[in-house]
């Protein structure tokens, strides 16, 4: 019997460690995810992780303009209720406009111009403190476990959701954040006798998430939702054009 209790106590104890994370199990008959469908059953509970910090690697400027296009349709779930999202650079590459194709309209995305990395840091974790503000996005190259600690202290209160877009780093080191991204545009496939280009499509990669289970999947943005592309649809190369 003791057995038992124990056992009860050890599997609360991880249920709350887990929600304190940012995994939060949803409610009955409520849907907590983000719209990003198969993906999210490698997160625990099945839900993706909010109040938590995500980190995104890209590798080059190709892949970064594909991470802000995902988030694009991550950011449209995050703001449904409200707040405003913080994108904070020492060089700014997004366009705003393109955030309306998800849905987002581009004067709730504030940006934030820093002269150094280090400002970056600092004007996120502030960002990450107030509880109206529904994301914060940082581009930085360099982040340490101290400073990625400092961001997570922040989120546990505010439960605002944070992303680090890591811009060409030098390493990846171990740090605090949920879950490690890699998004890369695809090509995308045309609608039969439709001109111009097909949807945007993304090949994602999750590196490593914290009590999940990483794994690569395609995605597709159609109608302001995202779709998991079959493995086996085969795209005519002829009809091929570079999106995302």
């Amino acid at each position: 019997m003791m057995l038992v209790n124990k056992k009860d106590i050890v599997s609360q104890l991880k249920k709350q460690i887990l929600q304190w994370e940012g995994f939060i199990p949803p409610i009955a008959g409520k849907a907590n995810g983000v719209g990003l469908g198969a993906l999210e059953s490698s997160f625990p509970n099945g839900v993706f992780p909010t109040g938590a910090i995500h980190e995104m690697i890209c590798p080059t400027q190709e892949h970064t303009a594909a991470t802000a296009g995902l988030l694009g349709g991550i950011l449209q779930s995050l703001m449904e209720h409200g707040g405003v999202c913080l994108w904070i650079g020492i060089r700014r590459t997004i366009f705003p406009p393109a955030f309306s194709r998800f849905n987002v309209a581009p004067d709730r995305v504030i940006f934030i111009d820093a002269k150094q990395e280090q400002e970056v840091l600092w004007v996120m974790e502030q960002g990450l403190k107030c509880e109206g503000i529904a994301a914060v996005v940082a581009e930085v190259k360099e982040i340490s476990i101290i400073q990625s600690r400092r961001l997570q202290l922040a989120v546990e209160t505010s439960k605002v959701t944070g992303f680090l877009l890591r811009n060409d780093p030098r390493k990846l080191g171990a740090n605090t954040c949920v879950a490690r991204w890699e998004v890369s545009p695809l090509p995308s496939a045309l609608q039969e006798g439709l001109p111009g280009v097909g949807y945007p499509r993304w090949q994602v990669n999750l590196l490593r998430v914290r009590n999940g289970n990483p794994g690569s999947w395609k995605l597709e943005w159609q109608n302001n939702s995202f779709i998991v592309v079959p493995e086996k649809q085969k795209i005519d190369q002829s009809n091929k054009r570079k999106v995302g």
